[in-house]
This record gives structure tokens, C-alpha cells and sequence, in this order.
């Protein structure tokens, strides 16, 4: 070998070591990405959320409102006709006292008839909570602050779940209720998923809630699906009659606490004692009542011990669609009260 010949080093082999599965990396940082977008999209909702509900807020009450302050409630309400024999029209869930106008004008020609918001539906000022008894308290203030007791009593009427609030209020005898109509309710509990009362958390349940009522056309359909085919479509005054006492401070808790417990409704024990009540009672409701059938008017009528149901034409709301027809079997449940 001479001394320009460099040596040669032996040639190893190379080692070839496992190609990295290119798959692998993105299936391990997905997670990781997906994590961070929900962050995301949840902190831009929520952002959202609070920006509309700032932006929006609760609706004002009308001026020239009627109130009365008794009991502890402040409470709304209107008034038809001047004389004859009282009757006190109690409103169901997410209904008011404008729900009655129809029927109040008519039973206004020969009764004095009035009209209540309960409290955390309407105008009248929130008071918690929710419950069939403390609505009923509520309504049993309005009559007592109204000289609406003793020989004044009145025929109580109450629709849909307002049926709970002047049942329990009838429960307490003569000296509050001259007479108890059930109108196109049962009194019974009516459950809502509970998860969902707890799931609709703030501020998403105040922004879901204002999206819904800011929608006419939902207002209108499930006006339309209740009152039927006898009941004209709401104008726009007619759906912001409906729209505006829902915007009021208090309705959001008043829901709130209707997912989480249920819409009023009669105990066993109340159902019981109103039963052994002095008091007369009627069940009356629509035809095509989607809510409460005929087998399930006769029940409630044998509940609560009254003679077997009235019917009339509609559906749910029919103070609306048949106020003639609703103010005839009123008045002769009250004259066989007058005239037994």
C-alpha cells in the first residue's frame, strides 16, 4: 500500500428504523384540536349570548295598566260590565287577563266580571315562587282587597292550569267561591323533562327564551294550533298583545321554575278538600280540546265533584273561539246556583 492509497473502513450496514406512520400525528392531536374548537365556539356563543340579551332586554309595561296592591302581590287587572252576580276570570300558563277581552265583554252585560295577571305571567309585579298555592294566595288577596268575599263571592273561572289556582282558592269555601268552573283544565301536574330547567342555564335560556317570542310566526302557529279554525290569525297588534306581557321582568323564573317543577297543579290532599267543599262546580271545555279530552273532563268533573262536563265548540282557548257559547253555559251554572 503506498502512502497516497487511503485506507478503506469497512461498510457497515445502515439500519433502517420503522417509518413513523404519517396517520399517527394527526390522530393523536385531534382530540386536542377538537378540545380547543368547543372552547372556541362555546366562548363565542357565549359572548353572543350576552350581547344579544344586553342588546334586547325586557319590554316595558303599557301605560294605564290597572293595579291593585294587596297581600303582599301587586296584581294587573281588567274589568267588564257593572252590576249583576261577580265572576273572576283566573288565566292559565303563559296567558293574561287580555286572554279573557272576548268573554269579559260578553259576561260583562249582565255580571261584573274581572280579571287577573298571575304573578310572574303578565304585568303583574314577580313574586316567587311559582306555586298553584302561592298563585292562589295571590288570587284569594285580589278577592278579599275587592270586597269579592261573603255574600259578594264569586263564580271563580278558571282556564288551563288556572284551574289549579281557583280550585285550591275554592277549597277555602263559600266565603271566597259562590261557585268553581274548571275551564279546559284538569288541575292535574303536567311533568317537563327536569334536565331541562337545570340544562337551560344563563344566559342562553334569557337569549333562547327572546329568540322565541321575537318570532311572529311562532306566536301566530301556536295560537293558531290552540284557539282552531274558529279564531281569526292574529294581526300584528294581536300577536304583540300576546308577545309583550312575556318580555316582562320575572317571566324568565316563571318558566325557569315550570321545567324544573312542573306547571301548577292540585295535590291529592287539595283535590280531596275541594271536593268537601260547599261550593258548586262545573267542568266545562272545548269539543276538540287538544289537552283535555272528554274521558278526561268526565274524570275531572267526578274529581272534584261536579255533574258531568259541558262542552262547547273550539279547542283550548275557547274564550276565545266561543264566547257566546262559553258565556251561556256560565250563565246557567250561575242561575242554578241563584235558583237550585
Amino acid at each position: 500500500m503506498t502512502e497516497s492509497e487511503t485506507p478503506r473502513r469497512p461498510v457497515v450496514p445502515a439500519i433502517r428504523l420503522p417509518r413513523r406512520d404519517r396517520g399517527d400525528r394527526p390522530r393523536r392531536r385531534w382530540p386536542r384540536r377538537a378540545a380547543r374548537g368547543a372552547v372556541v365556539i362555546v366562548a363565542a356563543v357565549t359572548a353572543a349570548s350576552f350581547g344579544y340579551n344586553l342588546a334586547t332586554g325586557p319590554a316595558t309595561r303599557p301605560p294605564g295598566l290597572r293595579m291593585l296592591s294587596a297581600g303582599g302581590f301587586d296584581t294587573r287587572y281588567r274589568t267588564w260590565g257593572t252590576s249583576g252576580p261577580p265572576v273572576v276570570l283566573v288565566p292559565g300558563a303563559f296567558e293574561t287577563a287580555d286572554a279573557f277581552a272576548a268573554l269579559g265583554t260578553a259576561l260583562g252585560t249582565d255580571h261584573r266580571v274581572f280579571a287577573i295577571d298571575l304573578t310572574g305571567t303578565g304585568y303583574s309585579t314577580p313574586s316567587p315562587p311559582y306555586t298553584a298555592g302561592h298563585l292562589a294566595d295571590q288570587l284569594l288577596a285580589f278577592l278579599a282587597a275587592q270586597g269579592l268575599t261573603g255574600a259578594n263571592a264569586p263564580v271563580l273561572v278558571g282556564h288551563s292550569s288556572g284551574a289549579a289556582v281557583a280550585g285550591i282558592a275554592a277549597a277555602h269555601g263559600r266565603r271566597y267561591a259562590a261557585g268553581l268552573v274548571f275551564l279546559d283544565g284538569d288541575a292535574l301536574p303536567l311533568g317537563v323533562p327536569s334536565a331541562l330547567g337545570w340544562l337551560l342555564i344563563p344566559p342562553y335560556r334569557t337569549t333562547i327564551l327572546r329568540l322565541g317570542l321575537s318570532s311572529s310566526w311562532l306566536i301566530r302557529r301556536i295560537y293558531a294550533s290552540q284557539c282552531g279554525p274558529a279564531c281569526a290569525p292574529l294581526t300584528a297588534a294581536g300577536v304583540q298583545t300576546w308577545r309583550r306581557p312575556l318580555q316582562q321582568p320575572g317571566f324568565e323564573s316563571a318558566v325557569t321554575y315550570t321545567m324544573r317543577h312542573g306547571i301548577p297543579a292540585m295535590t291529592t290532599a287539595e283535590f280531596s278538600q275541594l271536593r268537601s267543599a260547599a261550593v258548586p262546580k262545573r267542568v266545562i271545555s272545548g269539543v276538540n280540546d287538544p289537552q283535555l279530552s272528554a274521558a278526561g273532563a268526565a274524570q275531572t268533573a267526578a274529581r272534584i265533584g261536579a255533574p258531568r262536563p259541558t262542552t262547547i265548540p273550539g279547542r283550548h282557548l275557547t274564550m276565545i273561539s266561543s264566547p257566546r257559547q262559553l258565556t251561556a253555559a256560565i250563565d246557567t251554572f250561575i242561575r242554578s246556583i241563584s235558583h237550585p
